[in-house]
């Protein structure tokens, strides 16, 4: 049986205010996974709706923390948590244009992507390179 991420110590002196949302999504993305069941054909709105309910929410929370007031450290278990959650849900979006991905991209740099394109869909194309444009798309003969 597989423990859920609300397992943690939530006690901890070193877990920030963002914990209990931080496990939420990560317990969501879990979910989301083990449900998972690939399209037939590519499903682009399903794709999408894995950036808009989860990555997008994910990365926006560290950018929140990160550019509060007073910045927030968050412990290592709360980046593990944030950084599996985040590349669960691009995996997912991944393999709804059939491409299987096993991401291992920093939440750092998700974040730096979006700040630059200020669209979650840019950011998730440009670190995992799906779909794949047509024009990088070559054709052996």
């Amino acid at each position: 049986m597989e423990s859920s991420n609300s397992d943690l110590d939530s006690d901890s002196d070193s877990n920030s205010a963002y914990y209990d949302r931080i496990v939420a999504l990560a317990d969501e993305a879990r979910c989301d996974r083990e449900a998972f069941e690939p399209p037939a054909t590519p499903d682009e709105e399903r794709a999408m709706e894995y950036l808009q309910t989860g990555v997008g929410p994910t990365v926006g929370l560290y950018i929140e923390a990160r550019t509060a007031d007073e910045p927030v450290r968050f412990s290592p278990d709360e980046m593990a948590l944030l950084e599996r959650a985040m590349n669960d849900w691009l995996a997912l979006y991944a393999r709804c244009y059939d491409v299987a991905l096993d991401p291992e991209f920093t939440v750092r740099e998700a974040a730096e992507l979006l700040i630059d394109t200020h669209n979650i869909t840019d950011t998730a194309q440009l670190l995992t390179k799906v779909p794949m444009c047509s024009d990088e798309i070559s054709t052996n003969d």
